[in-house]
């Protein structure tokens, strides 16, 4: 299957250079518009805030139009709006122009199938071939499709935290939330407002240029001083196109991503509303997670890494609940990707309900001792022959066996930049911190 372009999540790069330049996204448009928008002849453009953001919609609208495709543009919304709204829309896909948590000068494409899908291996290895072959566009004079804008986004999620929570829910709460200069900047503190909490907004005035800049979910340090300075009970950050979430207590103690699934999982058993009495997760996750939801009376099934295969997992094991130790978090009831600000506020409502503070909530369960490194080199093809070095495979297998039983070993490509991740468990930290020496070593000598 083609990757040259695709990664776990669409195609991701440098704004204004290959992929992402204007050239290539008319083609890929002229291409989709003869391989999948065929039956609607209509496609929706949905884009974070970057300054890349219009440039490359602008290429993309032109090349479905110049084919007679007619173009829905959604504006600046967050990811999960965008696949949860692209059944709705009568088109035959949808594109999210994004970079996910990224500086501004990456930019990106996810592509959405018309049941708000991400499209998978095989469409995409499908799209990239087509685009690997000698284009021929012919241009009618009379078919030129048209561009429409509408406008969405703070009514979509009114309607739908008031089908999960009653007015004025959140009363009585105070809440710092961080919303990375980006898609959900508007959004996130208009809806815990009107639920009735106390908010202090970090980071909702985007300009083009500071997304995620030392903010959001991946820099959550001022999130965490803001919520203990003020006294506050929670602190909320998202990413740019808000779809990952991290949480922080009052005490400003940062909150993982597999401590988010687990309590996911124990709210939505509790209040009988979890389905397939299943949750999903990644191979990425500490080995404890498992553990804590299986102690819960609850299957616990694991994916490869993305959360594409998250949701994969999700529908073949009729689960609602799902996520990944990174922070995406898939509620299904309620939308058809990761959600963050959905999953924040399930999270507050758990907690307003319990009368604790969260400190005395988290953590679930304890975490077995892990090593976690990304290890980055100069480009893909320093990677690939490290990956497919005989004493790299050698090695993992060595360590595979030594921890079978009570550790485990991963070691997979980043789906989006030249970084391998590597990562140890074990019941033993001594036993994991040994096994990820060892692998380091191997890897480094490899990359000479």
């Amino acid at each position: 299957m083609g990757k040259k372009l695709f990664g776990t999540d669409g195609i991701r790069g440098i704004a204004n250079q290959y992929p992402l330049t204007v050239d290539f996204c008319c083609k890929l448009a002229i291409v989709l518009s003869r391989s999948v928008c065929t039956t609607r002849k209509k496609v929706a453009i949905a884009r974070d805030t970057r300054v890349s953001g219009s440039m490359l919609f602008s290429a993309l609208a032109a090349g479905f139009t110049s084919q007679g495709i007619d173009v829905l543009d959604l504006g600046v919304i967050p990811t999960p709006l965008c696949t949860t709204l692209t059944p709705q829309l009568d088109v035959d896909m949808s594109i999210m122009i994004t970079a996910s948590h990224n500086p501004y000068q990456d930019n990106g494409l996810k592509f959405i199938t018309s049941s708000g899908d991400k499209f998978s291996d095989e469409q995409s290895a499908d799209i990239e071939s087509a685009l690997a072959e000698e284009l021929s566009p012919v241009f009618h004079p009379e078919h030129i499709g048209t561009i429409e804008r509408t406008e969405v986004g703070i009514a979509h999620y009114v309607n739908t935290a008031a089908q999960i929570a009653a007015p004025n829910a959140l009363t009585g709460m105070k809440i710092v939330t961080d919303s990375a200069n980006g898609a959900f900047s508007e959004i996130l503190p208009f809806i815990f407002k009107n639920l009735g909490a106390e908010i202090i907004s970090l980071s909702a005035e985007p300009n083009g240029y500071n997304i995620n800049r030392d903010c959001g979910s991946q820099h959550t340090e001022n999130l965490c001083r803001t919520v203990v300075e003020n006294a506050y009970d929670l602190g909320i950050a998202v990413d740019g196109d808000g779809d990952r979430i991290i949480i922080c207590d009052e005490k400003g103690n940062r909150i993982s991503g597999d401590q988010i699934i687990a309590y996911l999982a124990t709210y939505f058993k509790n209040h009988h509303l979890l389905k397939g009495n299943a949750v999903v997760a990644t191979i990425y996750s500490n080995l404890g997670l498992g553990k804590y939801i299986r102690s819960l009376g609850i299957d616990f099934y694991t994916s490869a890494v993305g959360e594409r295969y998250v949701i994969e997992k999700m529908i073949e094991t009729e689960s609602n609940v799902g996520g990944e130790e990174s922070g995406h978090m898939v509620l299904s009831d309620y939308a058809k990707t990761g959600d963050a600000l959905l999953t924040a506020l399930i999270i507050c409502l758990g907690i307003k309900e319990s009368q604790k503070k969260a400190s005395a909530i988290f953590p679930l369960f304890t975490p077995f001792p892990a090593q976690s490194h990304n290890l980055r080199f100069d480009n893909q093809e320093t990677i690939a022959r490290i990956m497919d070095s005989t004493e790299v495979k050698t090695c993992i297998n060595e360590i595979t066996t030594e921890l079978a039983g009570h550790g485990s070993v991963i070691v997979r490509k980043s789906g989006t930049e030249p970084v391998i991740r590597l990562k140890i468990e074990d019941e033993s930290a001594e036993i994991a911190q040994s096994a990820a020496q060892k692998l380091l070593t191997c890897i480094n000598q490899a990359a000479q």
